[in-house]
């Protein structure tokens, strides 16, 4: 870019600098800017700018030291005042609301969060926490359960929220907490897989929570202020409960129904009417103390009748007695009738009502009566059982209850764990506050303080309620869960002051309240959960409105909120949302302990009043109370998470949240890996750990992705497997293209469900990349001692004369880092997915390594593809061996192994070296050393060698097919008379030859390397054994014989030795080191094996 520069004279008069200047503002005018100040900045002649980058790269000349990095790194400055300008704004139900009134028009700006801790945090939490329970069901668990163990259910429940709003507070205060609440919390400390499942769970129960709400509110309306409203009514009192179940289901469904539509139309008419139903709870609850105070001095007038010490319904009569005296004559009550055939004085009536007197006690005996010593202790029973008072009474001899009689008993069985159930919806709504951070002028300094005294807060409610219940209200009226025995009245509304329909009215709409919530609430839960896409099937749920208002999830949830409504019972519908809630309070503590013990240099609270320990504490409360309201239903709850977590492990989408379970994985691994590195694995841990050279075309590509479903099959997903590959160059230039092979390598690992790690190097030339893999991958104890690579079948028409030259070096490599060398030739060939349906893995063991070759076949039969192929295994007979011993004692070996083989035993005859072998082998010398002397070229000497070998291989294939029409000369078995038999036929037809031969043998035969042609011998009587009994195999297993030690020596004939004609074939050499451990793996087994 060509710099403009500008020569200002120095010196002259100031006329003439000013209009220099002039001018020179002129010609720079555009690329000038003005401070704040009003003053231009100064431009530098020596630091290229142009018109768009001067504001963003570079500003003055004091920092020209970091020029080039200011493209990537900002400035300091510019990054701290962008940091200081952040804000997180929600599009929340206000901001939804508002895009939906400025459609068409300009959109107006966002204000900022100006919430405080006390109506931002504080009063959400005290209305969500304080609701329906405490208004219908707190009495009725008091006087069953007892003062003093209400007293330790409130008190576990609440310690069980106290512990989690500190781990939340912990969690919150680590970032900032957008939308979602504990669903975000959990699934940045837990990761995706975790985070859903609970995030869905605590949907689950923020729905069955809006259903227990409408439930209650219903119950409300038809008990207590409109009974007469109801639909369905019983001729018959057997069948009352079954008459109010439907009542409830219908009144239950036409609210959800206009709850939603309200919800639909418009949030914010919820959002104007919070604080009236705010207020409506802090009335209620003030009413109640109020109500404590006044029966100190003047208790309420809520008479209540007992026949005996039975507790009777106060509706179908006026007067608690048998007879009344009008004018002088006795007559009987409407009582009498209840419990006679006739309202005559003679006429027959029941044996209990009979024996007993009839009397009327207090309900509200008052705070300073003397009642709470008789409530302190619990009376559960089982469903239909009396409520009494703990008096004396004559008992009747009958011995069953006309249910028609006006008793109160239990609806329900009662005991301890069903009450735990029951009430611990009341301490839930803790996470209201952190749900609104972004609705908070200091969130992290909001959310600690407003949740933990919200909490406290109503721990003390509902530890004062539980005392001043069971100290103010009669025993017999407690259990009475409806009121019947107070005429029909809510129990709590007998104390309150000054009259009953205050709790009444305000627990009607505080229910109203918590159900519109509850419908508000969730559908953005679910949105927030399909939005993340951790859960493909509910990404349609994320859709919505233009303005982002969640239709879908709103008729989900309505539809889940039916399914409860339809259980029509509050009792059973609450221990139910109770262990959503619980499984979410759990994982909120576990992932702050976890976040705590990793210390992760990212957590960094400001709230430093936790502890790991109080998390597990609370965690393990948590635990403990799922089991103990209901184990069944925590079972069914943990079931659900279960599949879900397991769901998005395996088709959700893959997130990098930094998550603590990854966290807790890498200290794991950390672990492992330094226990593995104190001390060499033991031989009975040995598997093969490999590592697979892979080659890549121009384009990157895998040459050979059969090689990586090989080894999947190999390894059946078990053990180490890296997976590597060198590209030539330089990694400062070749950065990208590593960054890309590594990419494609990784798409064929998924292709081939190959389970391991990729690893690409960059170095100077393919042979020294190959060695830094083999000397280098792996990390600590996590190391192979295999190496996989194809075979190279292209070396000789490639145009690399090196290409041989590397997979020798490749061999000499692996011996000298003692590892285990498998080739793969023809690869390309080897089966993919399809299973084999029949055949043979046949293995050549030709020299001692261990048991590695009958341990291959062992793996890959493990495997669906080669389930149903066959092992057979070849051994070599020499001479002097004898055949019959040998198949014994090797199928004996495989016993001892428990593997299930055929076992075969080749004998090759000792015969005279051909002259195709000496020929073949002089021919490569001479080209080799011919090649040296004329300093050909590297390709011209590969195009030579190439022509003496194409030559060669006509002539051996002449030979062959003479050979065929001989007769076999395999045998199975030796003996003395068979060996001179055998000795004299192959002389005599030879004779003549092998004199001639003899006399008129080349001069240039003298002098061949005697080695290389006992080699190539070996090679070509071998090659005919292995292709004549394993032509049919699915895969031929052998020995692979290793290069020349001497390093000058010709590979071109180990190179051609190994031609087999042989489809599918896998070479194997192993090291002596990995011999010794293979032998000793071996020897550890068959010991084990002797009885």
């Amino acid at each position: 870019m060509p710099t403009n520069f500008t020569v200002v004279p120095v010196g002259g008069d100031q006329k003439s600098s000013q209009e220099d200047r002039g001018a020179h503002n002129v010609l720079k005018e555009e690329d000038e800017e003005v401070s704040g100040d009003g003053n231009p900045k100064e431009s530098s002649p020596f630091i290229n700018n142009t018109d768009n980058d001067r504001g963003t790269l570079y500003d003055g000349k004091n920092m020209a030291l970091f020029e080039e990095e200011m493209d990537s790194n900002p400035m300091v400055s510019s990054l701290l005042s962008k940091l200081a300008n952040y804000t997180n704004l929600t599009q929340g139900v206000r901001e939804h609301e508002e895009a939906d009134e400025e459609e068409g028009a300009k959109k107006q700006t966002v204000k900022s969060p100006q919430m405080g801790t006390f109506i931002g945090v504080y009063l959400p939490c005290l209305q969500n926490i304080l609701g329906v329970i405490l208004f219908l069901r707190m009495t009725w668990i008091v006087g069953t359960a007892g003062i003093l163990e209400a007293f330790i259910i409130v008190a576990m429940c609440c310690s069980c929220t106290m512990l989690t709003a500190i781990s939340m507070s912990a969690i919150a205060t680590n970032g900032v907490v957008p939308a979602g609440g504990s669903y975000y919390m959990i699934s940045r400390s837990l990761g995706p897989e975790f985070g859903g499942a609970v995030g869905l769970c605590f949907y689950l129960g923020t729905t069955f929570a809006g259903a227990m709400y409408i439930l209650g509110t219903i119950e409300i309306l038809l008990t207590y202020i409109v009974p007469s409203a109801a639909i369905f009514k019983a001729e018959d009192k057997a069948y009352e409960a079954e008459a109010m179940l439907n009542n409830m289901r219908v009144y239950g469904t036409c609210c959800l129904t206009l709850m939603a539509l309200v919800v639909f139309v418009g949030v914010k008419y919820v959002n104007k009417l919070a604080l009236v139903f705010l207020a409506c709870v802090v009335l209620s609850i003030l009413a109640i103390y109020a109500g404590v105070i006044k029966t100190i001095f003047e208790p309420p007038v809520f008479p209540v009748c007992l026949l005996g010490n039975r507790t009777l319904k106060n509706h179908g009569f006026d007067k608690c007695a048998k007879t009344d005296i009008i004018g002088n004559v006795t007559v009987t009550t409407k009582l009498w009738s209840l419990f006679c055939d006739s309202p005559e004085l003679n006429s027959t009536c029941n044996e209990y009502f009979t024996l007993n007197n009839v009397t009327e006690i207090p309900g509200i005996p008052g705070l300073t009566s003397g009642v709470i010593s008789e409530n302190m202790w619990s009376s559960y029973g089982p469903a239909g059982m009396l409520v009494e008072k703990a008096i004396d009474a004559m008992e009747a001899s009958e011995t069953t209850r006309d249910v028609n009689l006006p008793y109160v008993v239990n609806d329900i069985a009662t005991f301890f764990t069903l009450l735990v159930g029951i009430y611990f919806p009341s301490v839930t709504g803790i996470m209201a506050g952190s749900n609104r951070s972004g609705d908070l002028r200091d969130a992290q300094r909001s959310i600690p303080i407003g949740t933990i005294l919200a909490i406290a807060t109503t721990t003390i409610i509902y530890l004062s309620c539980v005392v001043l219940f069971g100290a103010c209200i009669d025993g017999v009226v407690l259990r009475d869960k409806f009121g019947d025995s107070v005429r029909g009245n809510l129990v709590i509304g007998t104390l309150s002051w000054p009259s009953p329909w205050v709790i009444v009215i305000g627990s009607f709409f505080s229910c109203c309240g918590a159900g519109l919530q509850s419908l508000t609430g969730a559908p953005r839960l679910l949105q927030a959960i399909a939005r993340d896409g951790i859960v493909p099937f509910l990404e349609v749920f994320g859709h919505g409105k233009a303005n982002g208002e969640p239709t879908w999830a709103l008729l989900l949830t309505a539809g889940i909120c039916e399914t409860g409504i339809l259980i029509a019972s509050l009792d059973a519908v609450a221990p139910i949302l109770s262990m959503f809630f619980l499984m979410c309070y759990l994982f909120v503590n576990l992932a702050c302990a976890l976040q705590t013990l990793l210390r992760t240099p990212n957590w960094r609270p400001r709230f430093k009043y936790y502890h790991w320990a109080l998390s597990f504490l609370g965690m393990s409360l948590c635990l403990a109370l799922m089991f103990i309201s209901s184990w069944y239903y925590a079972l069914v709850a943990m079931l659900i998470a279960g599949c879900i977590y397991k769901y998005i492990e395996y088709r959700g989408a893959e997130k990098e949240w930094g998550d603590g379970i990854r966290g807790i994985s890498l200290n794991a691994a950390r672990y492992a890996l330094i226990r593995l590195e104190e001390a060499p694995p033991h031989t009975k841990n040995w598997r093969p750990q490999l590592l697979v050279l892979l080659n890549l075309d121009s384009e990157l590509r895998v040459k050979h992705p059969r090689l990586l479903s090989f080894t999947t099959q190999l390894k059946a997903g078990k053990g180490l497997t890296i997976v590597g590959s060198v590209l030539e160059g330089t990694y400062l230039t070749k950065d990208s293209e590593a960054k890309k092979a590594e990419q494609n390598i990784k798409t064929a690992m998924a292709t081939e469900r190959t389970k391991g790690f990729c690893h690409v190097v960059v170095s100077s030339n393919l042979r020294d990349g190959i060695s830094h893999l083999i000397q280098s991958a792996g990390l600590g104890g996590m190391k192979h001692n295999s190496v996989l690579m194809a075979w190279p079948g292209s070396w000789k028409q490639s145009n690399d004369p090196l290409s041989w030259k590397n997979f020798i070096e490749t061999v000499r490599e692996t011996t000298a880092a003692h590892l285990a060398l498998l080739v793969a030739k023809n690869v390309d060939s080897f089966p993919h997915q399809e299973r084999l349906g029949e055949g043979t893995i046949d293995v050549w063991w030709i020299v001692h390594d261990g048991g590695m070759l009958m341990l291959l076949p062992f793996l890959l039969r493990q495997h669906k593809v080669w389930r149903k192929c066959k092992m057979r295994i070849f051994t070599v007979a020499q001479m002097d061996d004898n055949s019959i011993q040998m198949k014994k004692d090797l199928q004996m070996f495989l016993y001892h192994l428990r593997l299930d083989a055929e076992v075969e035993v080749v004998e090759m005859h000792e015969s005279d070296i051909s002259a195709f072998t000496y020929e073949k082998t002089l021919v490569m010398e001479q080209r080799s050393q011919m090649l040296k002397q004329m300093q050909l070229s590297r390709t011209e000497r590969e195009r030579e060698a190439q022509l003496i070998h194409d030559k060669n291989t006509a002539s051996h294939a002449a030979l062959n097919d003479k050979a065929d029409a001989t007769p076999d000369r395999v045998h199975m078995t030796w003996t003395k008379e068979k060996l001179f038999t055998e000795r004299n036929r192959n002389r005599e037809p030879n004779t003549n030859m092998g004199v001639r031969d003899l006399f008129n043998m080349k001069p240039e035969w003298e002098s061949l390397n005697q080695s290389n042609v006992r080699r190539m011998h070996t090679a070509v009587k071998l090659n005919e054994v292995v292709v004549n009994k394993s032509q049919g195999a699915q895969l031929v297993l052998l020995n692979m014989p290793g290069p020349p030690k001497n390093r000058g020596g010709d590979e071109n004939c180990i190179l051609v030795c190994l031609l087999y004609k042989v489809v599918f074939l896998l070479f194997l050499r192993v090291d002596l080191l990995e011999l010794a451990r293979l032998v000793s793996k071996i020897n550890s087994v068959v010991v084990k094996s002797e009885p």
